[in-house]
């Protein structure tokens, strides 16, 4: 092994250290202790991932690919660096680090994009590397008693935010994502805006949330003027529309449903206003809800979607419009819901028949 292996504990793969993000932080900037050639690259990938069109999430995930395996080669030099030193990097992420077969394809992917854009390589050897086989795993799904004991664990926001993502479907970046100008008290629905694979939806609002929420909007609506009458009241637009539409961030249908507690400054426009809150709050409310309730599952917000979606199917909805409303790209990735459907619904136990059957 080369001189890189001391350090690669710390830089194999999302999770396994906290510390291997370092200075960076969660977007994969450039860190300044970096080589200069470790910069270039960097900012390579990152121009060919923003030209590709691709979403932030994946941007920074392949940038934390790119970082680590970089940091796990050593000392060598981009020249010197190969396929088989991916193919090895790749088998120590699988057998070493015991990372799942998703992780390790989506790092296969990433780096395969670093030797054709960050590089400039040929990259048809990529066809030829091993893609560990992806297991079919049922998802936890919730009765529906079980939701209500994790909704009553929750009140104020984290309440809200959870009767969203059970009653509409969405994930949590999703609803977090809302915008004013998304959600039509009206009809009851929400149009999710560059979900999952850029793909813009519409979902249904539950009569039961809609009060709490148009108290929600009423309330960012008081916080808007307020910051508006103060200088105030940005909210970060998506891609260019700054520059198209430069005065759409003052408005209010632009701004968060669930804005920040804290005031920022828009890279992009150096601008005060809020961006939406964290993810990681409401995630770590339904863990806890869900921990207190007593139930004896492993409960995340991802749960409450998967519950909706079951739920959905055993109220008999069509699984082509759960699917749509899931925002599912193929009825394939639907279909899992059936699984615990079935098992609880349709299909009855040999040992509860009647004995003249």
């Amino acid at each position: 092994m080369h001189g890189g292996m001391t350090s690669r504990r710390h830089h194999a793969g999302p999770g396994l250290d906290r510390r291997s993000d370092g200075p960076e932080g969660r977007q994969g900037a450039p860190n300044a202790s970096d080589p200069a050639w470790r910069r270039a690259i960097l900012e390579r990938v990152r121009a060919g991932i923003r030209e590709k069109g691709y979403s932030p999430r994946t941007e920074e995930a392949y940038l934390g690919w790119t970082r680590r395996f970089l940091r796990w080669a050593g000392d060598k030099p981009p020249a010197a660096v190969g396929h088989e030193d991916v193919r090895r990097y790749l088998r120590y992420l699988g057998e070493e680090r015991s990372l799942s077969a998703r992780t390790v394809s989506q790092a296969a992917s990433a780096l395969v994009f670093l030797f054709r854009v960050g590089l400039g390589r040929d990259v048809s050897w990529s066809k030829r590397l091993p893609r560990p086989k992806k297991g079919s795993r049922k998802p936890t799904v919730l009765t529906r008693t079980e939701v209500r004991l994790v909704l009553q664990e929750l009140d104020g926001l984290p309440h809200l935010v959870a009767s969203l993502l059970y009653g509409s479907g969405l994930r949590i970046s999703e609803c977090l994502g809302l915008r004013v100008k998304d959600v039509c008290l009206e009809s009851r629905t929400l149009s999710v805006r560059d979900g999952k694979g850029r793909k813009d939806r519409t979902t249904v609002l539950a009569r039961e949330v809609t009060p709490a929420l148009r108290r929600q909007m009423e309330a960012v609506g008081r916080l808007h003027r307020k910051e508006r009458a103060d200088g105030g009241g940005w909210a970060p637009l998506p891609t260019a529309l700054h520059r198209s539409k430069p005065r759409a961030g003052w408005l209010l249908a632009w701004q968060y449903v669930f804005p920040s507690p804290k005031v920022t400054v828009d890279p992009k426009t150096r601008r005060r206003g809020r961006t939406h809150r964290s993810v990681s709050l409401f995630q770590r409310s339904v863990r806890r809800a869900g921990q207190r309730s007593g139930i004896p599952k492993v409960i995340t917000c991802h749960t409450l979607r998967h519950s909706f979606a079951t739920h959905a199917l055993r109220a008999g909805m069509d699984a082509r419009t759960v699917q749509s409303l899931m925002g599912h790209k193929s009825l394939r990735t639907t279909m899992i819901y059936l699984h615990p459907e079935m098992a609880g619904a349709r299909v009855m136990s040999p040992l509860d028949l009647d004995p003249d059957y």
